[in-house]
């Protein structure tokens, strides 16, 4: 009995710390990239426009109008993205449906020489096939995932995707304009919040990553920190040479 319950606790166990991240969800690269270019981008457009010696009116429309467009333009990109990648995916699905249909046993002979080919013995893939190839869907099903590479049951939405980009770059982009809102003049609280926000973001991806926080964190704010003083010195040479 003790052994029993020995390995049903092994069991029990291994099933606790083997389940896996969404690593196909469509709303995950579009929400972190969002995030990212939110705060990269406005941050380095405010940058520049403060480098030209602008009015703090200016500054504060500069971030609010990168914010609103740079928000809708990564929906209308997300959503068109994904939108034609599933129905990419889609159009391939029928292909392989209807060829399932006219010609049943050749697909059944298809799938058992995918499994003959990974090692498993001829007479008994023969078989694996026939069993699996009894109902339409699941044979659809499987032909997606040995052929394709996909999951017919797991395409990502392009509605999900496009909100979860708009909202994410909002929030970003709003980190930078946000001191200026609140009555700053000076660029340094605008550039304190920005690189807490970007070091943070980095942070956070690497939750979902093999990457360190500090590692993701560094890096990301290294980047937004490079765009950021480019831009300024574009903004000041540019300040001077127009005024």
């Amino acid at each position: 009995m003790a052994i029993i319950e020995t390995e049903a606790t092994l069991h029990e166990a291994h099933r606790d710390n083997h389940t896996h991240r969404d690593v196909n969800g469509g709303w995950l690269r579009p929400a972190v990239f969002g995030a990212m270019d939110g705060l990269v981008s406005n941050l380095a457009l405010m940058t520049g426009v403060v480098g030209g010696a602008v009015s703090h009116q200016t500054v504060v429309i500069t971030g609010l109008a990168g914010l609103a467009a740079g928000a809708f333009s990564m929906a209308a990109g997300e959503y068109t993205s994904v939108a034609s990648q599933r129905e990419l995916v889609e159009a391939e699905l029928e292909v392989e449906r209807r060829e399932l249909r006219k010609h049943p046993e050749d697909e059944e002979e298809e799938l058992a020489s995918l499994y003959a080919a990974r090692g498993v013995d001829a007479e008994l893939a023969r078989e694996f096939a026939r069993q699996l190839s009894r109902d339409p869907e699941q044979a659809l099903e499987i032909h997606a995932r040995e052929e394709l590479g996909i999951d017919p049951g797991d395409l990502p939405s392009p509605l999900l995707a496009a909100v979860s980009s708009f909202g994410a770059f909002a929030l970003g982009a709003l980190l930078p304009v946000l001191p200026f809102l609140l009555g700053a003049t000076a660029l340094w609280p605008a550039l304190m919040l920005a690189f807490v926000g970007l070091f943070g973001c980095g942070a956070v991806v690497a939750r979902v990553t093999a990457r360190t926080w500090w590692f993701s964190g560094l890096r990301q704010l290294a980047l937004g920190g490079a765009a950021a003083g480019v831009t300024y010195a574009l903004g000041t040479l540019f300040g001077t040479v127009v005024g």
